[in-house]
């Protein structure tokens, strides 16, 4: 039985070792050469003296590599961080001081762009550079993978499925990423379930397109390796480039995020057609987005999905309900319980609007290092009879509704998140950047809705006093600092303080408002 979350390698290795377990990127690896690679990835990082549950963070595009130091530094007792590719130096050196990360494992070119950003990270020791030669570095032990994974030894730390296996990085409402805290019985759980209820066995080939620092993309990996299936890694460019590899890889799952879908309708499948099922998740699909994609795979099954980090994955619609209710977010997949209650924790009657909470064996370990938010985000169940000890729960902040039938509708969001290209975006993180620019007296970043992307930033400003603002600039200044999906894409100057709610904090609800009603009516 599978514990922790690398025996899903071993495991298969043991029972089919020449299946195929990676491909993509120049990638041929099976089961027991992927079983190979982790472990001398673990030996490794044991030789290094990585302790018990010390983090090492993975900052490379999806490659061999990055798949082998993810589940390396889990068969070596310690936890590991996935960093986004696409984050700038000072977000990955944030990711690297919070997480407390006493390894770190890039690319050489990457390396060269963080150097600067590394010194403020007084808990890291190694670094680990994809290829043969070690980099020098000061105050940091640098290390060539191909050396390491050549000469390290060691006996993995004893760990239980209770303990700590990643942390997962999530923006945060106060503007700073959050880490969640994620067990190997969660990862395991999740992994299990998904691959439960999409059917997955060892002919499928799932294409993995989605960063691995993402929930949604890492699931690409847990549940292929969970069925003994194939992951195939794609580090796409282009929309036809997914289409082109699908067909040539022989996909049979693909999953993906709304703005992707968008643009993955208007394209011919024909050539696809071992596509046996397609997934969505990190927001509401398009109807018509949907409608493109049954008519484009006509033999494709469509899964519509809920989750948060928090809980992993809560619900998904089954293919066969889309026709019945297309709008829902569908029922508790397998393994979890969720529920819609209202704020004094009693269940809200059918139809009722109230608050997601899931409940179940996916449920995370909280925020890292972060006691007041994991306080107010992971709360207790109302006591069952006869319990003594509280059930911790995730109460999403998303508000949903139920039918007579249990099927579920989102509603909204209580927070003040942005869901644009598939990434949660901290408004607050936008507007620090661009108040480091010195540019502007006050700002304030928000969602507005766009056809393709969910939702694209729109920033509200107010000019330094007695100057003008030079919007060009201020765009310059968060393309430096910020990943592209984080960059505003409308710029709206406000010639006074900008508007204050009962509380005195800056009215987003009101400049959302405003902006819309004049989007509505084609006002400049």
């Amino acid at each position: 039985m599978v514990q922790l979350i690398d025996e899903f390698i071993t495991e298969r290795a043991r029972l089919t070792p020449g299946a195929q377990a990676l491909g993509g990127e120049g990638v041929q690896l099976t089961y027991m050469e992927l079983a190979q690679r982790v472990g001398a990835a673990a030996r490794g990082l044991l030789e290094i003296g990585i302790k018990r549950l010390e983090r090492v963070a993975v900052f490379i595009e999806k490659r061999e590599e990055a798949v082998a130091a993810l589940f390396g530094a889990s068969a070596a007792g310690a936890v590991f961080v996935p960093i986004n590719p696409q984050l700038r130096p000072e977000q990955v050196a944030y990711i690297l001081q919070d997480s407390g990360a006493r390894v770190l494992v890039t690319s050489p070119a990457r390396l060269a762009n963080l150097a600067a950003a590394l010194a403020g990270c007084p808990e890291l020791r190694h670094v680990i550079v994809t290829g043969a030669a070690a980099p020098a570095l000061p105050a940091l032990a640098g290390h060539a993978w191909d050396a390491l994974m050549r000469d390290g030894q060691g006996t993995r730390h004893r760990c239980i499925d209770t303990d700590m296996a990643a942390l997962m990085y999530t923006s945060g409402s106060t503007g700073k990423p959050k880490g969640v805290v994620l067990s190997h019985r969660n990862l395991v759980a999740g992994a299990e379930s998904v691959a439960g209820y999409l059917g997955n066995d060892e002919r499928d080939r799932i294409l993995a397109v989605l960063p691995l620092s993402f929930d949604y993309g890492l699931s690409q990996l847990t549940t292929a390796f969970a069925s003994g299936a194939c992951a195939v890694l794609m580090n796409h460019l282009l929309a036809n480039d997914i289409v082109t590899l699908a067909a040539r890889e022989r996909i049979t799952g693909l999953a993906a995020v709304p703005p992707l879908w968008i643009q993955l309708a208007q394209l011919d499948w024909g050539a696809a057609a071992d596509l046996r099922y397609i997934t969505n998740s990190g927001g509401a699909m398009p109807r018509a987005t949907l409608e493109a994609l049954r008519q484009a795979m006509p033999r494709t099954s469509v899964y519509l999905m809920y989750g948060l980090t928090e809980a992993f994955r809560s619900t998904f619609l089954a293919p066969e309900q889309l026709a019945l209710r297309p709008d829902s977010i569908g029922r508790a997949i397998p393994n979890a319980e969720v529920l819609v209650l209202k704020p004094d924790g009693s269940a809200c009657g059918v139809g009722e609007p109230g608050e997601l909470v899931h409940r179940g064996a996916l449920v995370a370990l909280g925020y890292w290092n972060d006691p007041a938010r994991t306080a107010e985000r992971f709360r207790p169940m109302p006591t069952a009879p006869g319990m003594v000890l509280p059930e911790l729960a995730v109460w999403s902040g998303d508000t949903v509704r139920a039918d007579a039938e249990g099927y579920l509708y989102f509603i909204g969001r209580t927070d003040e998140m942005i869901k644009t290209s598939g990434y949660r975006v901290s408004p607050t993180e936008v507007e620090e950047v661009v108040y480091a620019s010195g540019l502007v007296d006050e700002a304030a970043a928000l969602g507005v809705p766009h056809p393709v992307l969910g939702q694209v930033i729109a920033l509200f400003a107010t000019p330094r006093a007695g100057a003008e603002l030079d919007v060009a600039a201020l765009l310059t200044a968060c393309r430096a600092a910020l990943p592209g999906y984080m960059v505003p894409s409308m710029v709206e100057l406000s010639p006074g303080p900008l508007p204050r709610n009962p509380n005195g904090k800056i009215d987003r609800r009101l400049l959302g408002q405003e902006l819309a009603h004049r989007l509505a009516w084609g006002t400049p």
